[in-house]
């Protein structure tokens, strides 16, 4: 008996627009990425954070060096972390969004540890120690170190698919 060879479907070479029609097929969870300089607050949304080491706690994102949280973020010592819940959908939209201002009314944050806007009501937070900044096409790969963290918060995580933000469904 022989297989029968999966259907393919109609393959495209590879493209930035091929890269995001499949990323869009895959639910990833929402964090918001947060750094300080000279009293100036910055952060952004991110569904590339990944846990890459459990012994030193690490954890990996990535940022385009055209996005306006860079020039902090390039210089930052410690990073916040913060998983966001189905309840922040605005909140994510927020951090995503060119030109707003991320830390005005109605965001609810305070100065954390080393410094580091920690954001209100998420599921969970972590400070980190910038390790590395690693090359990646546009973007950088930032490795940081776990320095201290709060996963207590009460809700169900946010998750990004298909373009949207979304709740899980049971």
């Amino acid at each position: 008996m022989t297989a029968t060879p999966p259907d393919l479907g109609t393959p495209q070479l590879a493209s930035p627009d091929l890269l995001r029609s499949v990323f869009r097929r895959h639910a990833a969870g929402v964090a918001v990425i947060t750094a300080q300089r000279g009293g100036r607050p910055v952060g952004f949304t991110a569904t590339s954070l990944t846990s890459v080491s459990a012994e030193p706690p690490l954890v990996s994102f990535g940022i385009g060096v055209g996005a306006s949280s860079w020039p902090v973020i390039s210089e930052a010592d410690h990073v916040g972390v913060h998983i966001l819940g189905e309840h922040q959908e605005s909140l994510a939209g927020t951090f995503a969004r060119s030109g707003a201002d991320r830390f005005g009314a109605p965001t609810g944050w305070r100065e954390g540890p080393e410094g580091v806007p920690v954001l209100d009501d998420v599921l969970a937070w972590l400070v980190c120690r910038v390790v590395a900044r690693v090359p990646a096409g546009d973007h950088r790969i930032v490795l940081a170190e776990v320095v201290v963290g709060d996963p207590s918060g009460a809700g169900r995580p946010l998750v990004y698919h298909q373009g949207r933000f979304n709740g899980l469904r049971d």
